[in-house]
């Protein structure tokens, strides 16, 4: 960017995520960013953007957002409304696409199509899934009927001959609306999640809750299952086989790794006794080196590489938070998710630059998306193994 022109951030102004990306541009030398609001984009506020790069930013922890998504007034702890919130998120993201297009010079740091496709774990999944990316088994997908109940569910499993899976609904985030769930038989089950179930008259009612559950009675599992699909799009649950994960000094543990601009840079480990090791449920971040040196340096290079083989899967996307688990064995490793905003990784740096910074650093070195002129990436800039 010889020029230097400002970025301009799609967010929620005063978020510390716009507030972090902020002085990371403004301590390299570029002019303070642009902000558009959220709220202005889903309002239909008009939309047009300044010459330079656009980049776009996580939508959540705001209110009034949350409610434009939703459609009406909704709780926020309340698990319910995955398929419309991602319908209008869907939208919006059109919207801005169409505006950037439409705005000589403006060019997107994080292609809209991609983060749709982030956002909706079957069809990241079957992109992953064809580029050869090492992921968990699918038990649901393309060609198959979709999984929208509790019998739907069992019968799948049945079929598949894998009695232990994790159900997601396919347009979550933060471990909301998942459940690892595991079954004896032909009638016990375990059902482990941050999901409470609470009986209400006329039905059930699904919350987020901070502490994880476990449900053994058939009909609480069969219930939770049923509102989970009942709530999805017409293609149903994400459902997968249970890869059990890495266990150091008794707890779960993988990774968030960061990919820039096609190289690993920032980790972090994240360490549960549950299954679920999103860090906001109260697990400990982990540490990185006691991982690296329990897998040894080979499965950690080849892990590395997935990671990146990940993103690049989606070539027009300047950064991709990618979810990297190593099985129990410490030999094979497999993708989670992707994240299309999997940059909140507080105090992680990598030489010398937190999450923003890097972002910055390859936008003054070249970055372009895929297909666009400008620079090219630095050698120095693929190394794909973080130090």
């Amino acid at each position: 960017m010889s020029e230097r022109p400002a970025v301009t951030v799609v967010g929620n102004p005063g978020h510390r995520r716009v507030a972090g990306f902020a002085a990371a541009a403004e301590a390299a030398g570029l002019p303070e960013p642009r902000v558009v609001a959220w709220r202005d984009v889903l309002t239909r506020e008009p939309l047009a953007f300044p010459a330079g790069p656009v980049r776009i930013d996580s939508p959540g922890e705001d209110a009034d957002v949350h409610t434009l998504l939703s459609g009406a007034p909704a709780d926020p702890f309340r698990v319910e409304g995955g398929s419309t919130r991602h319908a209008a998120l869907v939208a919006a993201l059109g919207r801005i696409e169409a505006a950037v297009a439409a705005s000589p010079g403006a060019w997107s740091v994080n292609d809209a199509g991609e983060i749709a496709v982030m956002f909706d774990k079957r069809r990241a999944h079957a992109v992953l899934a064809a580029r050869g990316v090492a992921l968990p088994r699918a038990l649901t997908g393309p060609g198959a009927e979709p999984v929208r109940s509790y019998a739907d569910l069992r019968r799948r499993m049945a079929d598949a001959r894998c009695p232990r899976v994790f159900v997601k609904p396919p347009h979550g985030s933060s471990a909301s609306g998942v459940v690892a769930l595991e079954t004896h038989g032909t009638s016990r089950v375990q059902a482990t999640t941050s999901v409470e179930l609470v009986r209400e008259a006329g039905g059930v009612a699904l919350y987020n809750s901070l502490r994880i559950s476990r449900y053994r009675d058939e009909a609480d599992v069969a219930a939770l299952v049923d509102a989970l699909g009942a709530d999805c799009d017409a293609g149903g649950l994400h459902v997968e086989a249970w890869l059990p994960k890495l266990t150091l000094d008794g707890r779960a543990t993988d990774l968030r790794v960061l990919v820039v601009a096609g190289r690993a840079t920032h980790v972090v480990a994240r360490s549960s006794r549950s299954p679920m090791t999103n860090l906001h449920l109260g697990n400990a971040r982990g540490d990185v080196a006691a991982v690296r040196g329990a897998v040894g340096e080979d499965a950690w290079a080849r892990a590395m590489a997935t990671c990146v083989r990940a993103a690049g899967c989606f070539p027009r996307t300047l950064h991709v938070g990618v979810d990297l688990l190593f099985a129990v064995d410490r030999r094979r490793h497999a993708v989670g998710e992707v994240n299309a905003f999997g940059d909140l990784l507080p105090g992680v740096l990598h030489q010398g630059r937190d999450t923003w910074g890097e972002q910055v650093h390859a936008l003054v070195a070249g970055w372009r998306p895929a297909g666009s002129t400008g620079a090219a990436p630095r050698d120095e800039d693929r190394v794909p193994c973080p130090r």
